[in-house]
C-alpha cells in the first residue's frame, strides 16, 4: 500500500486483553479504518472481540493463532502491537519485514537490544512505526507543552505514577515479566524528555519488594529513578502499584515541570467530575478513555487516530521511534542501578 495514495487502512491488532480491546474499538471509529485481523495467544479472547465488533455491524475481523500467519494472509496495512511488555519487539520485527505500518504499545522494548532490533528493522522496511505515548494528546500535558517555550530552561521534573493493587494482582497476567517503572514510568519519561526537549544522560535507582512477592508475584512493589538530563536539569520518576483499592482512582499521577522562569503542575487524580453513590466515593477517569455520546474519545483515540492519519499521508507520526527508544535506554539503566546499586550511564546519551 502506498503511503501517498491510501484512503482506507485495513488494521490488524495482536494481543486483545484490555488495551488491544481498547485500541480496536478506538480505531474503528476511524471512518477510513477496518479492523481485518486479529490475533492472540488465547483463542477465546480474540475471538470474543471479533464477535464484539461484528455486533456493532462491522464485518468480523479474521482471527489467527499466530501473528506470523496473520501477517502472511496480507490483509493489513497496519498492526497495533498490544502484547505484554516484554513481547513487543519481536512484533515489530515481524510486522516490518511484512512491509506493515506499526503502532506499538508503551513500552517500546523492555532491552535496549531488542528496542535497538525493531527500530532498524522499521527504518529497513521504509515503514512507519510509532509507539503508543498517548499522554502528549493529554490536552493539559501538549498545553504544557506549549506554555513551556516562554519559560526558560528545564530545571526539575517530579513524576509519579502509582497504581492500585487490581493492576498487577488481577488486571496483569504477566505483571512478574515486567516492572512498575517499564508499566507506568516509560509514559513519565517519555513525556518529560518531550517537555524538556532533551535526552537524559545518566540514571540511579532505588526500588522496594514484598507486598507482591507475598501474593507469588515476583516484582518490585515500587521503584524512583533519579534522572540527570544532558543539559543539566534533574527529574525524579516514581512508581508504585501497591496502593490499596480502595483508592478512588485505579491510577494516581501527578507531573512537576519546573523552568528557569515558572514551574507546571499537572495533576491528573480529579478529572473534573467525582461520583459518590453507597459504595464508594470515586473520581471516573475522563481523560485518556471516554465514551461521549457513544463515540470513543480521550487521549488514548487521538494518539491511535494520529497514527492511521499518517499511514494515510505519510505524516512523520509525532512520537518517533528513536524517542521512544531513548525511553527503553533510560528503563535499561535504570534497572541495571537497581542491580548494581550504582549511578548507570544511558546508552547513546549524550552530556
Amino acid at each position: 500500500m502506498s503511503m501517498q495514495q491510501a484512503h482506507h487502512v485495513r488494521l490488524g491488532v495482536v494481543g486483545t486483553g484490555l488495551m488491544g480491546r481498547a485500541a480496536a474499538i478506538a480505531a474503528v471509529s476511524h471512518v477510513d479504518v477496518t479492523v481485518t485481523a486479529l490475533a492472540n495467544r488465547s483463542r477465546p479472547g480474540a475471538d470474543g472481540l471479533a464477535d464484539d465488533l461484528r455486533a456493532t455491524g462491522r464485518d468480523r475481523p479474521e482471527v489467527f493463532d499466530r501473528l506470523d500467519d496473520l501477517l502472511a494472509a496480507g490483509v493489513v496495512d497496519a498492526l497495533i502491537v498490544a502484547t505484554p511488555d516484554d513481547q513487543h519487539a519481536d512484533a515489530v520485527v515481524a510486522a516490518a519485514a511484512a512491509g506493515v505500518h506499526v503502532l506499538v504499545e508503551k513500552p517500546f522494548a523492555t532491552r535496549i537490544d531488542d528496542a535497538e532490533r525493531a527500530l532498524k528493522a522499521v527504518r529497513h522496511a521504509g515503514t512507519l512505526g510509532m509507539c503508543l505515548f498517548n499522554h502528549r494528546w493529554v490536552p493539559a500535558y501538549a498545553q504544557a507543552k506549549e506554555l513551556a517555550a516562554d519559560l526558560g530552561a528545564p530545571v526539575l521534573a517530579y513524576a509519579r505514577k502509582n497504581d492500585t493493587l487490581h493492576v498487577p494482582t488481577q488486571m496483569l497476567s504477566w505483571a512478574e515479566n515486567t516492572t512498575c517503572a517499564w508499566f507506568l514510568s516509560s509514559h513519565d519519561i517519555d513525556l518529560v524528555t518531550w517537555l524538556f526537549d532533551d535526552d537524559v544522560a545518566e540514571v540511579v535507582a532505588s526500588s522496594r519488594s514484598g507486598v507482591l512477592r507475598a501474593r507469588g508475584i515476583d516484582t518490585p512493589d515500587a521503584v524512583q529513578i533519579q534522572c540527570r538530563f544532558a543539559g543539566g536539569a534533574v527529574a525524579t520518576f516514581e512508581s508504585c502499584w501497591i496502593y490499596p483499592d480502595t483508592f478512588p482512582t485505579m491510577t494516581d499521577s501527578f507531573v512537576e515541570v519546573v523552568y528557569e522562569n515558572g514551574v507546571v503542575q499537572l495533576d491528573r487524580l480529579a478529572e473534573n467530575i467525582t461520583v459518590a453513590d453507597h459504595t464508594a466515593y470515586r473520581h471516573p477517569r475522563n481523560v485518556l478513555l471516554r465514551t461521549l455520546h457513544g463515540r470513543p474519545s480521550g487521549a488514548y483515540h487521538d494518539a491511535i487516530r494520529h497514527f492511521i492519519d499518517c499511514v494515510r499521508t505519510g505524516a512523520a507520526p509525532l512520537v518517533t521511534l528513536e524517542s521512544s527508544r531513548h525511553v527503553t535506554a533510560v528503563l535499561a539503566a535504570a534497572h541495571e542501578s537497581l542491580r548494581t546499586g550504582a549511578p548507570v550511564r544511558v546508552a547513546g546519551a549524550e552530556g
